[in-house]
């Protein structure tokens, strides 16, 4: 998703460009298919609406296929990418595997598999057997078909030079030139995005549309959140936007944290928090996926200590719901698949939250899954191979 509105770059002399990239997302992404639902998503007049893809349409971008029939008025013509046989790959990385797959122009996924992956051992040792495993995915479905690559991290990313900054366990990466990195190998545009952001970009394209108010959150090894406002991905003004792992809470007073302070949610909430506290009681685990294990067989202080981290995210979560009143939380990562981690996030929420906020939300688990950051990666290294081909547009324009 762009970061900004239409209208906010219309406002600033921009907007053919902004809203043909709005249209040439929606329809990527499938959130629409004609030209009145581009209307009724993007906010424009028909008429600018009608201009902009009969620009698309000109320029190859955009084509017609086929008709819908609709209340009241005459059958409607369906939109769709033009060249839209293409694809992406993409990979969202975790601690110690990667999830690939190939993501289809409309949202389609597919060839989706885990493979090892050592993020610890640093991007120059890691990546290159990625590359291998993406290489043969493109090589199934015709090279002369790729269009993009995506790549879902789990730290901070600074998106317009494709990199990640001061990650808290990922050593080596730091700065590390991953998108130039991987554009050099693709020949392809690359986008790098972090995963909490990519998880909500992807749940979002296959949620109502009239859900355009969203936090997804990821609850992993660590903790964040992407957010959806007014239908887009919102970033803020440095891109730290849904960083409430370092968040303050009270019970967790002292202890230190990844990122230099104390008493961060992350230290009492996170998969790595559940790993000391569980050590320290003395259970033998040393992953997040050993806690998740014990919980699953009801151990009772695994029990415990999931549903008492799930207060503690709520917590936190139930300031940002009566700030930001969404329609929707969405649960993702391998904490949101224990039953009792996710009633007691939502138990805090209504307990903390204005009953005007949570009158209408929604609470659950990503529907899409493992697959949620994938389907973002895909969405992204679409959308920044359009925008590269808006720009060869725009240049033609003036």
């Amino acid at each position: 998703m762009l970061e900004k509105s239409p209208q906010h770059h219309r406002r600033n002399g921009t907007g053919f460009s902004s809203l043909a990239e709005g249209i040439l997302e929606l329809l990527a992404s499938g959130q629409a298919a004609t030209r009145t639902e581009l209307t009724a998503l993007l906010g424009a007049a028909p008429s600018t609406v009608s201009f902009a893809v009969s620009q698309l349409l000109a320029h190859g971008l955009v084509a017609e296929e086929g008709t819908v029939s609709s209340t009241g008025g005459r059958p409607r013509k369906v939109l769709r990418l033009g060249g839209s046989d293409g694809y992406a790959v993409a990979a969202d990385i975790g601690g110690k595997h990667a999830h690939v797959g190939v993501i289809h122009p409309g949202g389609a996924l597919t060839d989706v598999s885990t493979v090892p992956f050592a993020t610890a051992d640093g991007p120059e040792a890691a990546l290159p057997g990625l590359v291998e495993t993406l290489q043969a995915l493109v090589d199934q479905h015709g090279p002369e078909l790729l269009r993009g690559v995506g790549l879902c991290l789990p730290g901070p990313v600074d998106v317009e030079p494709g990199l990640v900054t001061l990650p808290a366990r990922m050593p080596g990466w730091n700065r590390f030139p991953v998108r130039d990195w991987l554009e050099e190998r693709f020949a392809v545009p690359v986008a790098v995005e972090n995963d909490a952001n990519c998880m909500a970009v992807g749940e979002h394209s296959v949620r109502p549309a009239e859900h355009r108010q969203s936090i997804m959150v990821k609850a992993g090894s660590g903790i964040g959140a992407g957010i959806i406002a007014d239908g887009r991905l919102y970033r803020g003004a440095t891109g730290g936007a849904g960083e409430i792992t370092h968040a303050r809470v009270e019970a967790a007073q002292d202890t230190p944290c990844s990122c230099g302070n104390t008493g961060c949610l992350e230290t009492v909430a996170s998969g790595a928090a559940l790993v000391r506290i569980l050590r320290e009681r003395g259970h033998a685990v040393s992953s997040t996926e050993d806690v998740v294990r014990l919980a699953v067989d009801a151990d009772p202080e695994a029990t415990r200590a999931v549903r008492q981290a799930g207060r503690y995210l709520g917590q936190v979560l139930s300031a940002n719901v009566n700030f930001f009143n969404p329609d929707a939380v969405y649960l993702g990562g391998i904490l949101s698949t224990l039953e009792p981690f996710v009633a007691a996030v939502r138990s805090q929420l209504y307990e903390g939250c204005h009953p005007l906020v949570t009158q209408h939300l929604v609470i659950e688990r990503t529907s899409l899954g493992a697959d949620a950051g994938l389907m973002g990666a895909g969405q992204f290294a679409l959308q920044r191979a359009l925008a590269m081909a808006m720009q060869a547009v725009s240049g033609e324009r003036r």
